[in-house]
């Protein structure tokens, strides 16, 4: 079977079918809003929904094959084990963990710079820091062909060849154009976007994860969300053969059409996942924070659980030592937390060793079904 080849020529398109997609635009705007809603009522949705992100980070890097789970990333991050990538685990946490930061970096670059090549590149140096594909040239385009196919296969056997280095630079400049050009819906936009950067594949690693996270800055920097807290890769993971399918058909078939119509219904769906959680998290976090108070009776409550909210899995010593409380105060919240059966604790503490403790009904929500 032939490769199918980028379609140069042939973006932007021209002739996407508007009637088929009319039915799907109102719904995915209005899921959106209603997200949105939901976001504009938490506090500090940085700190409180910072598992959301971490689970995003996860699943966007499960796409690309890495097997870490939410787990074992927050309990990478609270232990104090090797940090390098001694085992493929171990690497899996660090590439999860670098989508995370790029996330945070390109939030921060936005405050400065507009959505663009600077902004992506910049990004893409972070995502790849450290990690396997940090000698394929962090935040600097490709200089040779790459293909896309079964690991370690030549060319001849590629299910699909994207540009070719050659024109990369002027066909990224057309897609920074497009970026910010005038188009007819905000949400069929980014579908184009995000399909014509993974068509492109303008580096040599790691252009899935940076293809995905540019959809949340998108739609933030379209003022459609407050803050790029979305997280659509749950869905694009759980259709992952329709969502590859349906990308590889815009080059062989022009079926533009065909993909924004997969990429509206993953909006929609995750919109509504996205807000069932967002509001179950706000639902916990108005519930414990009144329990907190009364039940340590400290001015340091509130502080203690926007702590636990951010770091779901930790070490004693890392709260102690970081949570801003006098020492003696933090140990008796602690204390008092873990008995009253917020905290589980899943290592007990050993010798110089700290123990563990996992905030359960959070990981709850963020791991399990939405909403409660």
């Amino acid at each position: 079977m032939n490769p199918v080849l980028y379609h140069q020529g042939k973006f932007p398109p021209v002739d996407l079918d508007w009637v088929r997609l009319l039915p799907l635009i109102g719904p995915a705007n209005a899921a959106v809003a209603r997200y949105e809603g939901v976001l504009l009522g938490v506090p500090n949705p940085d700190v409180l929904l910072a598992p959301l992100s971490s689970q995003e980070a996860v699943l966007s890097s499960r796409i690309e094959g890495t097997q870490a789970t939410l787990g074992e990333v927050l309990e990478f991050e609270a232990g104090e084990g090797p940090r390098d990538e001694s085992t493929p685990r171990q690497a899996d946490i660090h590439e999860v963990l670098n989508y995370r930061a790029a996330l945070r970096e390109a939030a921060r670059l936005l405050n400065t710079l507009p959505l663009s090549q600077r902004l992506i590149k910049e990004t893409h140096t972070v995502l790849m820091r450290g990690v396997r594909g940090r000698n394929k040239a962090p935040g600097e385009y490709r200089r040779i062909p790459n293909w896309i196919g079964p690991s370690g296969s030549p060319i001849e056997t590629a299910r699909f060849i994207p540009c070719g280095a050659d024109t990369l630079p002027q066909t990224m400049d057309a897609w920074e154009r497009y970026l910010h050009a005038p188009a007819p819906d905000l949400l069929v936009q980014p579908a184009i976007i995000h399909a014509e950067f993974e068509a492109i594949h303008p580096f040599l690693d790691g252009n899935g994860r940076l293809g995905r996270l540019i959809v949340p800055l998108f739609l933030q920097t379209k003022g459609l969300l407050s803050s790029p807290n979305f997280y659509l890769s749950e869905y694009l993971e759980s259709h992952r053969d329709e969502y590859y399918d349906r990308l590889l058909a815009v080059s062989r078939d022009g079926d533009w059409t065909g993909w924004c119509l997969f990429f509206l219904g993953a909006l929609i769906a995750q919109a509504e996942v996205n807000q069932a959680r967002a509001r179950s998290i706000l639902d916990l976090y108005r519930t414990r924070k009144d329990w907190i108070a009364a039940v340590t009776r400290s001015q340091f409550a509130v502080r203690a659980l926007d702590w636990m909210f951010a770091r779901p899995i930790f070490r004693s010593s890392d709260f102690v030592a970081s949570a801003g409380i006098p020492a003696p105060t933090a140990n008796r919240i602690l204390r008092v937390v873990r008995a009253d059966g917020l905290l589980k604790e899943m290592r007990s503490a050993s010798g110089r060793r700290p123990a563990v403790f996992g905030f359960t009904e959070l990981l709850a929500i963020v791991e399990g079904p939405a909403g409660r």
